[in-house]
């Protein structure tokens, strides 16, 4: 990743996790825990940790049904030549990290 997509991934990561923090209902804690934007700055990712666990779903549908609003938001805050179109996922990676974690401390 160059330095431009690094920047820009990591603002829109900040202006992600405030943007939820406005928008959410509050009854689960949402963790922006990355953001990738690819070469030509065209498309961005927003992956994020959820606990509990069992809404992930439910907030997944929910950043989707708030793709539109975000990136409104977003023309508001960042400045770039084009607004990136953004998508939201549940960051696996993470996921996968933490129970690894737990399996160590367990043996």
């Amino acid at each position: 990743m160059s330095l431009r997509q690094d920047k820009v991934g990591n603002l829109i990561r900040e202006l992600a996790g405030r943007f939820i923090q406005e928008e959410s209902n509050k009854t689960s804690l949402i963790t922006v825990t990355e953001a990738t934007i690819s070469k030509d700055m065209k498309r961005a990712t927003i992956f994020f940790t959820v606990f509990p666990a069992e809404k992930e779903e439910a907030v997944l549908d929910f950043l989707k049904r708030k793709r539109s609003e975000f990136h409104d938001y977003l023309k508001g805050k960042l400045e770039t030549r084009a607004i990136p179109f953004v998508d939201f996922e549940i960051d696996r990676g993470e996921k996968n990290r933490q129970r690894i974690d737990e399996l160590l401390a367990n043996s």
